[in-house]
């Protein structure tokens, strides 16, 4: 399926397509979505279908508006209403306890839902011009290299899309912060650029950090991104600190191995078997290029993929949060 740019005809045409129950990549902020009406179980199937996704892996419902959390969520606290009203439209996602008529399809079985508002003239001009919800996880085969251009959903998914909007780059690249509110504490599933702090100073308090991985049993509610390996390229990928980066090299070098190296401030001397992509040296902008980076190294078909260790300060949080998770068959070099 070929990306189509989208002009206003273009989103009409994806909002008939949607409420036919078909499926729409689209834009956001944060990467592209694979999108589908919310509230058409037989529709949120095929996203599961199509991106191999496990179907007790919740989606994420984008909507147009504060106004539309009732439509979604019963129990709506305040803290809800606060956040949204901070950070709405924008990278955050929050999950709630769901309406009884919300299909169990789209929250993975669990009786919470996620619910955002994104950041996006393409992402809200459809939501607006479709007027219900849409079900949206990454456009992407599930635990790959999330989508952040058209050209990636095109490359990925193919024909088994039926509509794929084209709005340019993705202007974060990561995906959006998750909050749990269901509880008596705010808790902090999924890092993202809104960071923890920037949550709490709104609130007027403290919210727990929990590490949503499958392998924490004491996490009872399921959310998107929370596999240990996800956001993965298929070539094997580690991660190296910057002061062993030359001798891993040189090993790999003796191997005759062809290597994919994102390099954050290192300079290897020049060899046909490196293949470097420099990295920004500021946060925000390593989040723009990563996903599109490592995406460029994958279709190089090398036999490993280096990541050169980036800084662990918050600010860096989120990214090297989906570096681990990109890494976490081979850890470090």
């Amino acid at each position: 399926m070929k990306p189509i740019f989208a002009d206003n005809a273009a989103i009409e045409h994806a909002t008939k397509l949607l409420q036919q129950g078909r499926l729409v990549a689209f834009p956001t902020e944060t990467v592209y979505g694979l999108g589908a009406d919310a509230s058409n179980p037989e529709a949120i199937r095929r996203v599961f279908k199509v991106k191999n996704r496990p179907a007790n892996h919740p989606l994420i419902v984008h909507i147009s508006g504060v106004e539309q959390l009732k439509d979604w969520a019963q129990k709506i606290p305040e803290s809800a209403k606060i956040l949204a009203s901070a950070f709405w439209p924008g990278p955050l996602t929050i999950v709630l306890n769901k309406k009884s008529d919300v299909p169990l399809e789209v929250t993975g079985g669990q009786n919470t839902i996620a619910l955002r508002m994104p950041d996006h003239p393409v992402a809200l001009a459809l939501l607006n011009k479709f007027e219900g919800g849409i079900a949206a996880p990454s456009a992407n085969i599930y635990c790959r290299i999330s989508p952040t251009q058209a050209s990636h959903v095109e490359d990925e998914l193919g024909d088994s899309v039926d509509m794929i909007l084209d709005g340019g780059a993705c202007k974060i690249g990561l995906e959006s912060t998750i909050i749990d509110l269901t509880g008596p504490v705010p808790k902090l599933l999924r890092p993202g650029v809104i960071s923890k702090a920037e949550i709490e100073d709104v609130l007027g308090i403290e919210i727990t950090r929990i590490d949503a991985t499958i392998e924490n049993k004491s996490q009872n509610n399921r959310v998107s991104g929370m596999n240990r390996l996800h956001y993965a390229p298929t070539t094997p990928t580690a991660l190296c600190e910057h002061d062993k980066l030359a001798i891993v090299l040189n090993n790999l070098r003796i191997q005759n191995k062809r290597v994919g190296l994102l390099s954050y401030q290192f300079n290897p001397p020049e060899n046909r078997f490196i293949h470097m992509l420099c990295m920004p040296e500021q946060a925000e902008s390593y989040a723009q290029e990563l996903y599109a980076c490592l995406r460029e190294l994958d279709n190089k078909k090398l036999d490993i993929i280096l990541i050169e260790k980036t800084p662990e300060s918050e600010n860096w949080l989120a990214i090297n949060n989906r570096i681990e998770k990109a890494t976490a068959r081979f850890k470090e070099a």
